[in-house]
């Protein structure tokens, strides 16, 4: 038996989960450097007189710099190692995050959440894929999912830290809680975080895969099958993706990241303000917003578990569904505060398990060459959704909309996003390079 195929079809070990637990832990981390600026916004705006459009700034700059790491620097996990990346991300971000805590004005914090976001854009890429290629094929879907859950469970738990920290310690100690944190995680990852087995596999490394198939107990290796490589240069890799046999799939995922991360962060963004504009209390909103992060926790978890009766594709297409019929009535539910805070909850689960799906959908599709660069040009695509939906819903209110017309508008958008997936088959296959391309 292959090391491929004792994986895919072999149990799940202590030292399989143990991969899956810290790429978990990586996800909660990347949660909290990723909100930590919304965490600590009115007090760095009060500090140095922000006007609105700067403080927006700096709630964006971490969303740019994390569509450049998806785009940029994740692909060259497929050329250096899942690994490698990892680790090197996690010093840029800890470094930024540590720098922050004493930046002198906005122009500086901002320059070092786009190098923040950078760093983390690469983790998010790389961590996703290695928890997938170590879970077995029943316990796939569950495992990438169980992945994105740590990132609702880190954004949860940094506004807590951040609530406590802020209070006793002003802004800065937020932002140097992060950096150290995120320093402590890279001996974590260079003990206990092998490189991609798929990755060592293309590479034809047969040394270093059969020291890592004793590690897990799998069959020893007298030979591997020829090794296909990666693509020569980042360019290359790009291109592969669109190469005929892949071209639709690809399209078909670029659109679903744009238009479901478009959603998701206009949820997020926009809820606390919107459900205040409808006749909540400002504590009330906050408290509905949180409510959003809270169900994301166990939307992802859910949708996992789905995934390993189902096929992830039609799981995922009902979570849009169901998302869209959700967010038609909200708004219009705030009549009834009980009924509002348990529609925020749930569209938070259904929401979050939107994003936690195509996360889990999306390694599966690219073999391994290109694997890395198939994930971060689409998480590059959805953050470009990100960055666009909150600032298009501010521009839309001002020209009159009201929150209902904008639920509306984003039901639609997931909508239209099941339907496109519809597109795609219940199980894509997973095409390979070109040979001109190899």
């Amino acid at each position: 038996m292959s090391v491929r195929q004792a994986l895919d079809d072999g149990p799940m070990t202590r030292f399989r989960w143990g991969v899956v637990v810290v790429c978990v832990l990586l996800n909660m981390i990347d949660g909290f450097d990723v909100l930590v600026m919304a965490f600590t916004a009115s007090s760095v705006s009060a500090e140095w007189g922000l006007t609105g459009t700067q403080t927006g700034l700096l709630l964006s700059a971490g969303l740019v710099g994390m569509a450049l790491g998806s785009l940029l620097v994740a692909p060259w996990a497929d050329r250096v190692g899942r690994r490698p990346i990892i680790l090197g991300c996690l010093v840029v971000a800890s470094a930024a995050m540590l720098l922050s805590s004493v930046s002198q004005n906005a122009v500086q914090l901002g320059l070092l959440r786009v190098i923040t976001g950078v760093g983390i854009g690469g983790i998010l890429a790389s961590s996703n894929v290695i928890a997938s290629e170590y879970a077995s094929r029943r316990w796939r879907g569950f495992a990438v999912s169980l992945n994105s859950t740590g990132y609702a469970l880190g954004a949860t738990l940094g506004g807590v830290v951040a609530a406590v920290l802020i209070g006793g310690q002003g802004w800065r100690a937020v932002f140097l809680f992060g950096g150290v944190v995120t320093l402590l995680a890279v001996p974590l990852v260079f003990l206990r975080l092998p490189e991609s087995m798929d990755f060592l596999l293309t590479r034809g490394d047969l040394g270093r895969v059969n020291a890592l198939a004793a590690r897990m107990g799998l069959p020893h290796q007298d030979r591997l099958p020829d090794a296909t490589g990666a693509p020569t240069g980042v360019g290359a890799g790009f291109r592969s993706l669109l190469a005929p046999e892949l071209r639709r799939t690809t399209l078909i995922l670029w659109v679903a990241f744009f238009g479901v991360m478009a959603g998701f962060y206009f949820v997020t963004s926009w809820t606390p303000t919107l459900l205040v504009d409808a006749g909540l209390t400002p504590g009330q909103g906050i408290a509905g917003g949180t409510l959003l992060n809270v169900g994301g926790i166990f939307g992802a978890a859910f949708l996992g578990l789905l995934a390993t009766k189902f096929a992830l594709r039609n799981v995922l297409i009902a979570y849009l569904v169901i998302t869209a019929a959700l967010l038609a009535v909200f708004i219009a539910s705030t009549s009834s505060l009980a009924l509002a805070f348990v529609l925020g909850g749930l569209i938070g689960l259904f929401v979050n398990g939107c994003v936690a799906g195509l996360y889990a959908l999306t390694p599966g599709i690219y073999a391994a060459g290109v694997r890395t660069t198939g994930v971060g040009t689409a998480l590059g695509i959805g953050r470009a959704g990100a960055i666009l939906a909150p600032a298009l819903a501010g521009v839309l209110l001002d020209g009159g909309a009201t929150p209902q017309n904008l639920y509306l508008v984003v039901g639609a958008v997931f909508v239209a996003v099941a339907a496109v997936l519809t597109l795609l088959r219940a199980v894509a296959p997973v095409a390979t390079p070109t040979k001109e391309l190899a």
